[in-house]
């Protein structure tokens, strides 16, 4: 399952080091506006211990750990809806995720330079943020005008459906509200996901701190950015970008032991990647075994069937059963045969919810 957060937010807030701490490559990260202009993709994979605890349990001979992508998105400006600063060209970029991660600068320093001259965090949200609303707007009022006549002429439930909705978001936009704060119904949701509109993408505030204030995050410009989050119920990851990129490049013995010098008991960018993991609404389910133990992502809901597709579409046409464990009892009993003498092992249909932490293995015939 391809799944994509974009990283946005101003020039030189901390994107471009954000993303090489991310996903440890080295891509541009200069000191002046649109030093990335292509987006750069890479692929980081979901921290989780149970993966660890899999490994040891099962010595695979292949060990492949859940992914998403970052794309790394060039600085926005004021503007960039009517093209200033390549702002057409980023804007499409962002309509390609399907989550946003938003840059928030939270530190002064005169030796890097900001757009607008001085440091203001809810100015900078809000320039983004009318930007990508007047990107969304301008597409509504484009197709508005055609679909209501035709509906007016047809009266075509679908096509009635989708002026309603269109009228929904035109007038929560012109409000000021992003369309992720408006409640679609289920088949206004199918409608408009076909727009990729990019104020229904859920986002993440990242508020990108002083290597000084990691003991003590929330500065007078964090807290701002939680008011501003908390009116649209975003969450904010604060941590220093440029630490981030440090510790990527370090062992895993030198990263645990830089960490405890800075006082944190896990880095910032694994809480942000296990934050975005789950506005995208992902949960993990595993394959285990001698050859391989390896991580699945699936959406929240999916049934048995349509997991078992996500390995391979054979495995969907011709899906027949899968037998279950849960993570938990395999832990608590220390093998699959104990887990079924004790009776924990479980058949399930087709229409049965996989659930977060499920270890699975499909039967199917083709």
């Amino acid at each position: 399952m391809s799944l994509t957060a974009g990283i946005v937010g101003l020039p030189n807030v901390g994107k471009s080091t954000l993303f090489n701490a991310i996903t440890n490559q080295k891509i541009l990260a200069e000191n002046y506006p649109f030093a990335t202009i292509e987006p750069n993709v890479g692929v980081v994979t979901v921290p989780d211990e149970r993966m660890n605890k899999l490994k040891e349990m099962y010595n695979p001979d292949r060990f492949i750990p859940t992914a998403y992508e970052f794309t790394d998105i060039a600085g926005l400006v004021k503007g960039a809806s009517q093209g200033e600063g390549l702002g057409n060209k980023f804007l499409s970029h962002i309509r390609e995720v399907d989550a946003i991660v938003e840059v928030v600068r939270c530190f002064d320093d005169g030796k890097i330079i900001h757009v607008d001259g001085n440091i203001n965090p809810i100015r900078d949200i809000e320039t983004i943020n009318l930007e990508l609303a007047i990107a969304d707007l301008d597409v509504i009022n484009n197709r508005l005008e055609r679909v209501a006549k035709k509906a007016r002429t047809t009266k075509n439930k679908a096509d009635l459906v989708e002026v309603e909705a269109l009228e929904k978001a035109k007038k929560a936009l012109a409000e000021n509200k992003a369309l992720r704060q408006v409640e679609f119904t289920e088949d206004e949701k199918k409608i408009l996901k076909s727009y990729s509109f990019l104020t229904i993408k859920p986002i993440i505030y990242l508020a990108n701190i002083k290597e000084s204030e990691l003991g003590n995050p929330d500065n007078e410009y964090v807290q701002q950015v939680k008011e501003y989050a908390t009116k649209e119920n975003a969450e904010v990851v604060s941590l220093c970008a440029k630490v981030e990129e440090e510790l990527s490049e370090l062992t895993k013995e030198e990263k645990k032991e830089m960490l405890e010098a800075l006082g944190l008991e896990e880095s910032g960018l694994d809480k942000l990647i296990q934050a975005t993991y789950d506005i995208l609404g992902l949960a993990t389910y595993f394959t285990v075994g001698k050859d391989e133990v390896r991580a699945w992502t699936f959406k929240k809901g999916m049934n048995a069937k349509q997991c078992a597709g996500i390995i391979h579409t054979d495995f969907e046409k011709g899906f027949i059963r899968a037998e279950v464990i849960s993570y938990d009892d395999l832990i608590e009993y220390g093998s699959e045969l104990k887990v079924k003498e004790a009776g924990r092992a479980r058949l399930e249909g087709k229409d049965y919810i996989m659930q977060d932490g499920d270890i699975c293995h499909f039967r199917f015939n083709i």
